[in-house]
């Protein structure tokens, strides 16, 4: 077996740590008739593979389904996932995403993927505790199971908003479950291109305080990586704001662009008054605690009552949805959905060429 050929076989089977998605692998296996030699190898080791793990005590019956060929593509929405209220922000952007569907494609089967393991993990056991038939699964068992289904084509559309190790675990998982004979496009990220940059800026300008109100901190997530592509990006975000606007910063919860130096801005701000927009999709767990909490959080002061006590008057963006108001993240902004919709719109026509 050559190197390439480990590597495929490494890489499909740390996407399937799930017991449903060994047996989607056997089932495939076991249907599968005629296949390329790269293919034979990687089928034959994932058996061995689930044979052992059948043989150390599982011991379910696997049978080879027939199922009918879907002729349509299914649509895959890959977010990181959210273990907050904040989760309705992936409701409006499904209803705004079937509303946008051009005619043709707007029956097509929709799924959601969910690429933080410990995110899934968290917000599966408040599901449970809370009696909710609602569980986040991976984007491998997703993909398993429209397999399983009959798909043959997906478009997988990522919701991250940096090209950065999240999105490169999508891309992993696609190129392993693409061995087993799916097609699958993938759409970028929100900032993939320097032109999404600046048009995902100029969607959340209105948000801004002009410069005789106040000052503005976009908080984005950040990465403590060093060599992840999102850090090049971050930057030149950086960099950007701050030669098209005298009074937007850019601060991480983690990375590069730290808390301290966006804070340190925005106290010489004049007038003291500062917004704290977040620049995530889901305005969840760190704009809630990190960032505009009014109590101590685990021992630390949240950007907001630093600001606070710094003398500055702050403020954030909110969003009523379904009666209810949310911290506006990014998912809240109709431009910016529709960012993510052309791509899969873009990819749907690709298929159909």
């Amino acid at each position: 077996m050559s190197k390439q050929e480990i590597c495929y076989v490494k890489q499909a089977i740390r996407y399937t740590n799930d017991w449903d998605v060994y047996q989607s692998i056997l089932r495939k296996a076991f249907r599968e008739k005629v296949v390329r030699p790269t293919m034979t190898i990687l089928i034959k080791s994932c058996i061995i593979v689930v044979t052992a793990i059948l043989w150390c005590g599982f011991g379910q019956d696997v049978k080879a389904m027939s199922r009918t060929i879907k002729g349509d593509p299914a649509i895959v929405i890959a977010a990181f996932g959210t273990t907050t209220k904040a989760r309705v922000t992936y409701d409006f952007f499904e209803e705004q995403l079937r509303h946008e569907l051009p005619e043709k494609y707007k029956n097509h089967e929709i799924r959601w993927a969910f690429t933080s393991e410990i995110v899934r993990e968290r917000a599966n056991k408040k599901f449970k505790e809370a009696g909710l038939d609602r569980r986040y699964i991976s984007l491998a068992q997703t993909l398993a199971d429209l397999d399983d289904e009959g798909y043959r084509e997906i478009v997988v559309q990522s919701l991250h908003i940096f090209p950065g190790q999240e999105f490169e675990e999508v891309e992993k998982a696609a190129e392993a479950f693409e061995l087993l004979g799916l097609h699958i496009t993938i759409g970028g990220t929100l900032l993939h291109e320097w032109p999404f940059v600046f048009e995902a800026v100029s969607q959340v300008e209105p948000e801004f305080l002009s410069s005789k109100e106040g000052c503005n901190i976009l908080v984005v997530h950040g990465t403590p990586e060093t060599f992840s592509g999102s850090t090049s990006t971050y930057l030149g975000l950086d960099r950007y704001l701050s030669s098209a606007y005298q009074n937007v910063y850019i601060g991480g919860v983690d990375g590069v662009l730290t808390r301290n130096q966006a804070i340190g801005q925005a106290k010489q701000c004049n007038p003291k008054m500062v917004r704290l927009i977040p620049f995530m999709y889901v305005a969840g767990d760190h704009i809630m605690n990190d960032i505009m909490a009014t109590e101590v959080v685990e021992g630390e002061a949240s950007w907001s009552m630093e600001l606070e006590a710094g003398g500055v008057q702050v403020d954030s963006v909110m969003k009523e949805f379904k009666g209810e108001p949310f911290f506006k993240g990014l998912g809240f902004y109709p431009g910016i959905n529709r960012m993510f919709i052309r791509q899969i719109i873009k990819n749907l026509e690709a298929l159909e060429r």
